[in-house]
């Protein structure tokens, strides 16, 4: 799984927003505030990826326990599969 083509992100501070843009924009319509940690989630997943990949990435960057970001990159993905976002 992986972003769509046309769901860009800007980092303002220590948010990420993302936009859709040309195709994208007909099935989303919104903005998407990420704080740190749905965003490197989010980072994770601009190339091809499992949700067990990108825990993996969390436990090497993040002191937290494996249920905790498991949980917490599940929740993020599916978001993003509710608006459309992930191919």
């Amino acid at each position: 799984m992986k972003l769509k083509p046309g769901f860009i992100t800007h980092n303002v501070g220590k948010e990420q927003m993302m936009v859709a843009a040309g195709p994208a924009a007909k099935q989303f319509h919104g903005l998407v505030r990420s704080n740190e940690t749905a965003a490197f989630i989010v980072n994770c997943l601009k190339k091809e990826t499992t949700e067990e990949a990108i825990v993996e990435a969390m436990l090497e960057q993040y002191d937290a326990p494996r249920e905790t970001v498991a949980r917490d990159v599940h929740r993020v993905v599916e978001q993003l599969r509710q608006i459309g976002a992930l191919a």
